[in-house]
């Protein structure tokens, strides 16, 4: 799909290929904070979401995409629509970049082509982003998108003992 590729990256639906990917990525505890996860899932459960990956949006409910360098077709991250709402035309976004791959502009390029998408091909009227008070770097990135900060949960997230505030950002489709 020309429509998800950029000068660096493009995105990607799962494919089979993406299972050990997957499997580092959602048991590794330093990403559970923000997924709500609390425990490992297994390899076959994760086969089993891969398999079910191609289901619509309207039907899952969420959308994950994979985020691959061009030149090297290397996975670096994923980049997800979840709590998607048709009635209501909206969708929260999350990104993850892995370790060793942060900082190199992968998750502005992911957002420069996903938001586009949002709107003019799903039709969505907005989308939202939940980020802890502590995350710099997603704070200044959506920031960096015109996510507007609509308001803050306080104590939301407890990580390691601490409880944790939560922003949250809004964009709409003017």
């Amino acid at each position: 799909m020309q429509l998800l590729k950029g000068s660096n990256i493009y995105l990607r639906a799962l494919e089979p290929e993406d299972l050990d990917f997957l499997f580092s990525v959602e048991n590794n505890g330093l990403f559970w904070e923000v997924s709500s996860t609390q425990t490992p899932y297994s390899r076959h459960l994760l086969e089993q979401y891969i398999a079910n990956a191609h289901l619509d949006i309207h039907t899952a409910k969420q959308l994950r995409l994979v985020i691959t360098i061009g030149k090297t077709n290397e996975t670096v991250g994923m980049i997800d629509l979840f709590d998607y709402n048709p009635q209501h035309r909206r969708a929260g976004i999350g990104i993850l970049i892995t370790k060793g791959h942060q900082n190199k502009g992968y998750a502005s390029e992911a957002l420069s082509l996903l938001i586009p998408y949002c709107f003019d091909i799903l039709n969505l009227h907005q989308l939202f982003a939940n980020i802890t008070s502590d995350n710099m770097s997603s704070l200044t990135l959506f920031k960096k998108f015109n996510f507007k900060e609509v308001g803050i949960k306080k104590e939301w997230i407890l990580a390691g003992g601490i409880y944790k505030d939560e922003v949250l950002f809004q964009l709409i489709n003017e």
